[in-house]
């Protein structure tokens, strides 16, 4: 077996692994996908069994932009659980704690008026925010 044979069947391998990993990247996102109907992902799966380098490229070229944007949302929700998950878990104060704890602050004078009104309005927006991200 020469150098070029070597280098040959690496080549090779390296054709059939990217397209193992496509494949799977696709399929996982094809049925990860709501928007689209049983009959469009069993058209897609036939499609990509029947022709799968040609599937593969039709497939990135209808559907490649979203289906980026699809693998970021799933990252971000993914992300909040984890967050929430912590949160939860180290016994991160409640809204109720920390707007009490701002009051208190104001009431003791270490907090002005318009300083209590930006840190209250940044707690409920905050905590808004993880409650939409859990639901």
């Amino acid at each position: 077996m020469s150098f070029g044979d070597i280098v040959l069947s690496t080549v090779w391998f390296m054709l059939v692994f990217a397209w193992i990993w496509l494949m799977i990247s696709i399929l996982n996102d094809l049925f990860r996908d709501p928007a689209v109907n049983g009959w469009g992902k069993a058209a897609w799966t036939v499609f990509l069994i029947v022709f799968p380098w040609l599937g593969a490229l039709v497939y990135l070229i209808a559907r490649g932009k979203s289906m980026n944007e699809r693998a970021a949302v799933r990252a971000q929700r993914q992300e909040a659980q984890v967050r929430s998950y912590v949160r939860d878990v180290a016994g991160a104060p409640s809204t109720a704690d920390e707007l009490a704890k701002l009051a208190d602050l104001q009431q003791r004078g270490v907090l002005s008026r318009p300083e209590y009104d930006r840190a209250k309005a940044t707690v409920l927006a905050s905590n808004g925010a993880d409650a939409r991200s859990r639901g």
